[in-house]
C-alpha cells in the first residue's frame, strides 16, 4: 500500500477523499488554488499545495502543476475525485509516466469511453443496448441529417467528447438541426476542446438508471446495484436514490448484467458508472460510462453498508477487491440531493457570494457531505455545489420522510440555492410514488 496520496479536487470530494485516506492511514495532500486558499479541504489534509490562480485551467485543470506537487508532496498516489481531469485519459497516462498510481481506471479504459462513439460500438460489441443512432461522430450537418432520417425525429445532437449533459441540443424538425448542428460543434468545440458531434434518437420523457460496478487487477468485476437519477436539471443529476423505485426484477436484473458486461468488456478497474435510458416499455440503452467515482456514491454506501473510496484505494494498490458479489447485500433505501448555489427561479443560474448562515441537519439516518460552511466563498470559477445530503431508512417511504424532514431543517443564507426546488420535490405526489423521468424539471413539474 502506498501512502501518500495527492487529492487532485477540491471542495466536498476532496474532503470525502480524505476521510477515506484516514481510515486507512495514509497521508492525504490537498491542493488549491487562490480562491480556495481557506476552504475547508485544505485545513482537512495532512499537507497543502498551492496550485495557482484561481481559474481552474490555471489550477485544477494544470496538469503540470499537479504533477510538480506530487513531486514536491512525495505523493506515490492520486486521486482525482470527480469532475475537473478525473476522466481526462492524458492526465491519467501522465500520472503513470511520472511513476505514480492513478487511483482509477486505466488511461486507456477512459480514452475509450470518452470517446461516446468509440464507447458506443465497444457497448454494443458486448452485447449491451444502445440507443439508435449514428456509429461514429458525423462529418458536418448534411452526414447528420441522413442518421436523423435513418432514426427519426426528434434526436439529439451530443459531443463525442462529451458528458455530464455538457453540449446536447435537441432537434424537434428537419428545418431545425442545421442552426442545431451549428450550435451543438460550438459549445463541443468550448468545453471539450473537439467540435464533433454524433447523432442520437432523442427519447420521450426516459428515466436514467445507472449501474455502479468496480473492478480490481485480478479480473474480478462486481455491480452495486443502481441507482436511479431522473430527476435532473439541463441534464445534470438533482436527486437520486437506491433503489430504483418500480423496476420490475427483470428489467434490473438485466440491468446489473449489462453493466458487467460492459465494464468487462474493457477490463474495467476501480469504480465507475454504466448508466442507461429506460423507457416506458421497459426497454434500456447504453447511455455513457463515467470513468470514476460518481458524486451519488453515498447512495450506493449507505445501501450496502461499503465504503467505496477505501476499495477504491485497496484496489489502486493492487489488493483484490474487499467484496464479491455474493458478499454485497443491498439493504433499506438511501436517497441524495444536491443542494446547489443556483436559483431554481432563474433557470437554475449560479449564485455566487458569500454563505452568511449554514445550518445543516442531524440525526438518524441523515449524512452530509459537504464542501462549505459560515463564511466560505461561492466562487464563480467552479461548480457551485455546497453540499450533498443523503438520508436512509428501512424503505424507500422512510428514507423520503426523513429527506423531507431534513430539508426543512437546511438554513442557508447569503446565496441563492437549489433547496426550494428540492423541498418540493421531496412532498410531490410523482416522486413519492417514484413516477419519476428525466424531463420533470424542465416541464416544470416541481414549480411552486
Amino acid at each position: 500500500m502506498f501512502r501518500t496520496v495527492l487529492v487532485a479536487n477540491r471542495g466536498e470530494i476532496a474532503r470525502r477523499i480524505i476521510r477515506g485516506c484516514r481510515a486507512l492511514g495514509l497521508r492525504a495532500v490537498a491542493v488549491y488554488s487562490d480562491a480556495d486558499r481557506d476552504a475547508l479541504h485544505v485545513r482537512d489534509a495532512d499537507h497543502a499545495v498551492w496550485l495557482g490562480a484561481a481559474p481552474a485551467r490555471e489550477s485544477y485543470l494544470n496538469v503540470e502543476r499537479l504533477l510538480a506537487a506530487v513531486r514536491e508532496s512525495g505523493a506515490e498516489a492520486v486521486h482525482p475525485g470527480y469532475g475537473f481531469l478525473s476522466e481526462n485519459w492524458r492526465f491519467a497516462q501522465a500520472c503513470t509516466q511520472a511513476g505514480v498510481i492513478f487511483i482509477g481506471p486505466s488511461a486507456e479504459a477512459i480514452r475509450a469511453m470518452g470517446d461516446k462513439p468509440e464507447a458506443r460500438r465497444r457497448m454494443a460489441a458486448a452485447g449491451v443496448p444502445i440507443v439508435p443512432g449514428s456509429s461514429k461522430a458525423v462529418a458536418d450537418v448534411g452526414e447528420a441529417e441522413v442518421v436523423a432520417r435513418e432514426v427519426g425525429y426528434p434526436v439529439i445532437l451530443k459531443a463525442a467528447a462529451g458528458g455530464g449533459g455538457i453540449g446536447m441540443a435537441r432537434v424537434a424538425r428537419a428545418q431545425d438541426l442545421p442552426t442545431a448542428f451549428a450550435t451543438a460543434t460550438r459549445r463541443a468545440e468550448s468545453a471539450f476542446g473537439r467540435a464533433e458531434v454524433y447523432v442520437e434518437r432523442y427519447l420521450e420523457a426516459p428515466r436514467h438508471v445507472e449501474v455502479q460496478v468496480f473492478g480490481d487487477s485480478k479480473g474480478t468485476i462486481v455491480h452495486l446495484f443502481e441507482r436511479e437519477c431522473s430527476i435532473q436539471r439541463r441534464h445534470q443529476k438533482l436527486v437520486e436514490e437506491s433503489p430504483a423505485p418500480n423496476l420490475d426484477t427483470q428489467t434490473r436484473r438485466d440491468l446489473t448484467r449489462a453493466a458487467i458486461a460492459g465494464a468487462g468488456a474493457i477490463g474495467y478497474v476501480n469504480a465507475g458508472t454504466l448508466e442507461f435510458l429506460v423507457d416506458a416499455d421497459g426497454g434500456f440503452y447504453f447511455l455513457e460510462m463515467n470513468t470514476r467515482l460518481q458524486v451519488e456514491h453515498p447512495v450506493t454506501e449507505e445501501v450496502t453498508g461499503q465504503d467505496l473510496v477505501v476499495a477504491q484505494l485497496r484496489v489502486a494498490a493492487g489488493e483484490p477487491l474487499p467484496f464479491t458479489q455474493e458478499t454485497l447485500e443491498r439493504r433499506g433505501a438511501a436517497v441524495e440531493v444536491r443542494v446547489y448555489a443556483e436559483d431554481p427561479a432563474k433557470n437554475f443560474l449560479p449564485s455566487p457570494g458569500t454563505i452568511t448562515r449554514l445550518s445543516l441537519p442531524e440525526g438518524e439516518g441523515i449524512r452530509i457531505e459537504s464542501g462549505v460552511a459560515e463564511g466560505s466563498v461561492v466562487s464563480i470559477h467552479y461548480d457551485p455545489l455546497l453540499f450533498k445530503l443523503i438520508t436512509r431508512g428501512v424503505d424507500r417511504a422512510q428514507a423520503i420522510e426523513r429527506l423531507a424532514h431534513a430539508l426543512d431543517a437546511c438554513v442557508v443564507e447569503g446565496v441563492k440555492s437549489t433547496l426550494p426546488v428540492l423541498r418540493t420535490i421531496a412532498t410531490h405526489p410523482d416522486f413519492r410514488r417514484g413516477r419519476v423521468h428525466t424531463q420533470m424539471v424542465e416541464q416544470g413539474a416541481f414549480h411552486g
